[in-house]
């Protein structure tokens, strides 16, 4: 596969996983195309070398594993994202009238630019709690209704004639979509009825939801040579992407792993997020299903890598001022080694030296990215998960423009050269 195909199968991977939890069902697919069998919480896992695996928390989170010769005895080789983007959340009873028009009320997920969520087609995705056999086990179902289905209007420039000197958008206020128009006094449980009927149940039956607002349009190749690509949720399935296609293309040794992680966007603080136990226990539980202790699983942390895999920065055209003065990654120029000297990224001068000589193996460009010293940046899952895992990491990603827009923007060759890299940190 050369890199505009590769390009052009992350477009669809980033289109089927419209919301965190159709990003797990559609990686999970893959996973069984592949000859992985789901592993579950309940079960005993009695393991051995040349096992596929995988194992998924609360559906928006999925860790999978290929247990090669050597198995944890060689360690972890392991490669972290995160599957959810900023956003808007519906909120519950989230009917709202306003003059003839009928409004769902959401809240903001993450750090979106409100802006770029504007006069687009919107759709919702995401999981249903439905009533099931007993009050302790909900029967749940994901859903993404896959039409245009609302909309936020920007207002007129005639009606705000400042509005391209800079306007603050309330959140509350201004960025609420607008569903459809009704002359109806109560429309309670509207939107309830709605899910019901795209679910096949009785509304009755529904006792929660977890829905997301995307964007429905498809992203695209960019660019005279069609050397960009832009879509939406590229940050952070992108990595996600590249990382499930290295594993399910690894013949290597020792323990290769598979993390994506949720609520990076918010912090991490989840049974399901980095800043969790979960991969901690199921790296912990695929030594024991082999039949090792803990002993030999510290052990093995010992001799483990991580790569925490989230995008960079590149610098950008038109504000060339927001970037460092020495460190300017570009685009389609290779993968960027993050690093921070407050330590909001793992990468020190033994990670880095290891993640180079990866790039050098795959004969891949790479470059350095560092905040400009009066700013303060990002962080990512990579410190918050070594606050479980203590060992070595690095932490990296690819050049974008557009970060936390509805659409990002990306570099085709970039995406592929970080799965050739990934590639041979898998088949080490």
């Amino acid at each position: 596969m050369n890199a505009k195909d590769f390009a052009l199968d992350l477009i669809e991977f980033l289109h089927q996983g419209s919301s965190a939890y159709q990003a797990v069902e559609e990686t999970a697919r893959q996973l069984k195309e592949n000859g992985y069998r789901e592993l579950t919480s309940g079960e005993e896992w009695t393991l051995q070398e040349g096992d596929k695996v995988y194992f998924i928390k609360n559906g928006t989170a999925l860790f999978a594993a290929r247990i090669g010769e050597g198995s944890y005895q060689k360690g972890f080789h392991i490669i972290g994202s995160h599957s959810d983007s900023p956003g808007f959340r519906i909120k519950p009873n989230c009917e709202m009238l306003q003059d003839g028009y009928m409004k769902l009320n959401t809240e903001v997920y993450g750090g979106p630019i409100l802006n770029t969520w504007l006069d687009r087609p919107l759709s919702a995705a995401g999981r249903v709690s439905l009533k099931g056999e007993h009050p302790m086990t909900p029967k749940m179902q994901c859903v993404d209704f896959k039409r245009p289905l609302v909309y936020i209007p920007n207002a007129a420039i005639h009606m705000n004639r400042e509005v391209n000197k800079g306007f603050e958008l309330n959140r509350q206020q201004h960025v609420l979509p607008v569903m459809g128009l009704t002359e109806e006094k109560q429309v309670k449980d509207f939107f309830r009825t709605l899910l019901a009927k795209e679910l096949a149940v009785s509304p009755e039956d529904i006792l929660d939801y977890e829905l997301y607002l995307y964007e429905t349009a498809k992203g695209e190749l960019v660019g005279v040579q069609e050397e960009f690509i832009s879509s939406k949720r590229m940050d952070n399935l992108s990595m996600a992407h590249a990382s499930l296609k290295a594993l399910t293309e690894t013949q290597g040794t020792g323990i290769k792993v598979f993390a994506l992680y949720d609520n990076e966007e918010v912090g991490s603080r989840t049974k399901q997020g980095a800043g969790s136990l979960t991969l901690a226990h199921f790296l912990e539980r695929l030594v024991l299903g082999l039949g090792a202790d803990r002993k030999d699983y510290l052990e093995a942390l010992d001799r483990s890598f991580l790569i925490s895999a989230d995008l960079a920065h590149a610098v950008h055209p038109n504000f060339t001022e927001y970037a460092d003065p020495t460190n300017r990654p570009r685009m389609n120029q290779g993968p960027v080694i993050k690093i921070a000297a407050n330590q909001s990224y793992t990468s020190d001068a033994s990670s880095t030296a290891v993640f180079m000589g990866l790039c050098q193996a795959a004969q891949v460009p790479c470059q350095t990215f560092v905040n400009r010293s009066d700013k303060s940046g990002g962080s990512t899952i990579g410190p918050i998960s070594a606050q479980f895992l203590p060992i070595a990491s690095v932490d990296i990603g690819n050049a974008i423009l557009g970060m936390h827009s509805i659409r990002e923007f990306a570099g085709v060759q970039d995406h592929f050269d970080v799965y050739r890299v990934f590639k041979i940190f898998y088949d080490l």
